[in-house]
C-alpha cells in the first residue's frame, strides 16, 4: 500500500491534533504508568553485582518477589543510570532456571545434587581448614618466620562494599593467605 504525499500530510496532521488532545507529555505518561505499576512496592537500596564500579540500584519487590530494578537517581556514582548488564539484572532475579540451593558433585560422581546451605558451608570450612593445615608454612628456606598459606588464593567481588572487603581481607590474612586479589584490580 503506497502513501501519497497528501495522505502523509493528512496522517501527520491527525497525529498532531491527537497529540494536543492528550493532556500529558510522553514522559509524564511513562512516569504515571511506572508509578502505578510500582505503587505499594517495597524499595530496597542495592549495589549492582557485575563490575567494580558499584552502581546504586533500587530494587522494588512485592510479596517477596522482585518486580523491578532500576538505577538509583540519588547514588553518587551512576546517578540513576545503568549499563546494559545492570539494566538486565531483573532477568537474573526472576529466572525460572536460576539455581537457588547449593549444588554438590562428589568426587568421581557424574551428577550434581542439591544440598542444604548449612551442610555446604560446613564442608567448605572443613576443606579450607584441611588445605590450610596441610600447606601452612611457618618458616621460609632462610629460616625467617612467614606464617603463610600458599595453597589457597582469593579473588574478591565487586558486589562487596568497602567495609565488607575490609572484613573479608582481614579474615583471609588471618588464614595466612598471601594470594589475595580483587575484581576491581584485574
Amino acid at each position: 500500500m503506497g502513501v501519497s504525499r497528501r495522505d502523509f500530510l493528512k496522517i501527520g496532521g491527525a497525529s498532531v491534533v491527537a497529540g494536543t488532545i492528550v493532556d500529558m507529555s510522553p514522559d509524564e505518561a511513562v512516569a504515571n504508568q511506572r508509578e502505578n505499576r510500582l505503587k505499594g512496592a517495597d524499595i530496597t537500596l542495592s549495589i549492582c553485582p557485575y563490575c567494580a564500579v558499584g552502581c546504586g540500584m533500587l530494587v522494588y519487590s512485592r510479596d517477596g518477589k522482585v518486580i523491578s530494578i532500576e538505577g538509583d537517581p540519588d547514588h553518587p556514582i551512576n546517578k540513576g543510570n545503568l549499563c546494559s548488564k545492570g539494566a538486565s539484572l531483573l532477568q537474573m532475579a526472576d529466572n525460572p532456571t536460576r539455581v537457588l540451593k547449593p549444588m554438590y558433585r562428589a568426587s568421581g560422581a557424574r551428577e550434581w545434587e542439591e544440598v542444604e546451605w548449612d551442610w555446604a558451608i560446613k564442608e567448605i570450612a572443613k576443606k579450607i581448614k584441611k588445605t590450610r593445615d596441610k600447606s601452612f608454612v611457618v618458616r621460609n628456606i632462610k629460616g625467617q618466620e612467614v606464617n603463610r598459606c600458599d595453597a589457597i588464593a582469593s579473588v574478591g567481588s565487586a558486589a562487596l562494599d568497602n567495609e565488607e572487603c575490609y572484613i573479608y581481607q582481614k579474615w583471609l590474612r588471618s588464614l595466612g593467605l598471601i594470594y589475595i586479589e580483587h575484581q576491581a584490580r584485574i
